[in-house]
């Protein structure tokens, strides 16, 4: 441990997180620093436990959310940040340490941008997402094949999961179809695979229904068209915090929903959305929005007559990425039910 001042404290600490190996940089009232140190994951809660209370920064990434609940429960204010905002604040050449220094460093601007942290629950809804999505392309691929070894045989499923389904027991039965005693075990275990996979993807919906009834949010966030069960689950495991977002253009943009700029010299250059943020819950909403983009001209509501103008004035993929988010974020702030006008 190297000391700069050993009778001041930190005031501000960053902190590296990884698995089992940590780096601090802790800077006084003064920006002097006052402490560098490396520890092991054990060491770092007794550690933590016995400073004086100060803001630690750390970057989110993997466990971050659990350091965050952990130094809290200490007394300490936790703010987490975007590894690309840290970025510039890297001095010379990467290591550990300069890392620490660089959280250290960002955490203290007064410009800087937080991310929202996650309960423990909101982290429950999150696995229950993570592991049906993985479940789920099992499924895809396990009919893939299935359809892949029997055109081998020269049977032919039409693509679609259901086909699949609806065909194999048939095939199985069929005792003119020329498939080896070997292959109908192997086809059979590959059909029976797909569904346990159904069943297990069927449990884990069942989970999310019962999560959705029991949350007000959630209720909420079905109101609106587009919306189902996995878009308000989803939502609600991503969004912490939703007074974080001062207006729905800011959840739009955390989603990755709003153009990517390009612009200099005066001229803005607005390129295609920005991609940023969670994927999978992006996709929810997008495709949601084409589901309502789709049957908006059989409505004659304001939203729908709004929706069928702009997929005029600017196609179909701009409008479904449009109607994605900002209503979620206005009925989230108001607690309020979506109405149609």
């Amino acid at each position: 441990m190297k000391h700069n001042n050993a009778k001041k404290a930190a005031v501000v600490l960053g902190i590296d997180l990884a698995k089992s190996s940590f780096h601090l940089h802790g800077v006084d009232e003064h920006e002097n620093v006052v402490l560098t140190k490396k520890l092991t994951r054990t060491k770092l809660y007794a550690f933590i436990a016995q400073m004086p209370v100060c803001l630690i920064g750390i970057e989110a990434c993997g466990g971050a959310n659990y350091w965050k609940r952990v130094f809290e429960r200490y007394g300490h204010t936790v703010k987490m940040m975007s590894p690309q905002f840290v970025k510039p604040y890297v001095k010379s050449n990467k290591n550990d340490a300069i890392d620490a220094e660089a959280i250290c460093e960002a955490v203290q601007r007064p410009n800087m941008r937080f991310a929202p942290s996650k309960t423990v629950e909101q982290q429950d809804i999150q696995s229950l997402h993570r592991i049906r999505s993985q479940l789920v392309a099992r499924r895809t691929a396990q009919a893939n094949q299935i359809r892949g070894l029997l055109m081998e045989y020269g049977i032919i499923i039409p693509k679609g999961i259901s086909y699949v389904r609806k065909e194999i027991p048939g095939i199985l039965e069929n005792a003119e179809n020329e498939l080896t005693l070997l292959f109908r075990a192997l086809l059979k275990d590959l059909y029976d695979e797909m569904v346990h996979l159904d069943e297990r993807v069927e449990r884990l919906e069942d989970e999310l229904k019962i999560t959705c009834r029991n949350n007000a949010d959630c209720q909420r966030l079905l109101t609106i068209p587009g919306i189902g069960l996995l878009s308000a689950t989803a939502l609600i495991a991503a969004i912490g915090d939703i007074r974080v977002f001062k207006n729905g253009r800011e959840l739009a943009a955390w989603l990755g929903l709003v153009p990517r700029q390009h612009s200099t010299g005066g001229k803005p250059t607005l390129l295609g959305i920005s991609k940023r943020g969670d994927a999978y819950l992006r996709t929810l909403l997008i495709h949601g929005g084409r589901a309502i983009v789709r049957v908006a001209d059989k409505y004659q509501d304001k939203r729908s007559e709004w929706i069928g103008k702009l997929e005029q004035r600017r196609g179909h993929n701009i409008t479904a990425v449009a109607v994605a988010a900002r209503i979620a974020w206005a009925l989230l702030t108001r607690q309020s039910h979506y109405q149609v006008v």
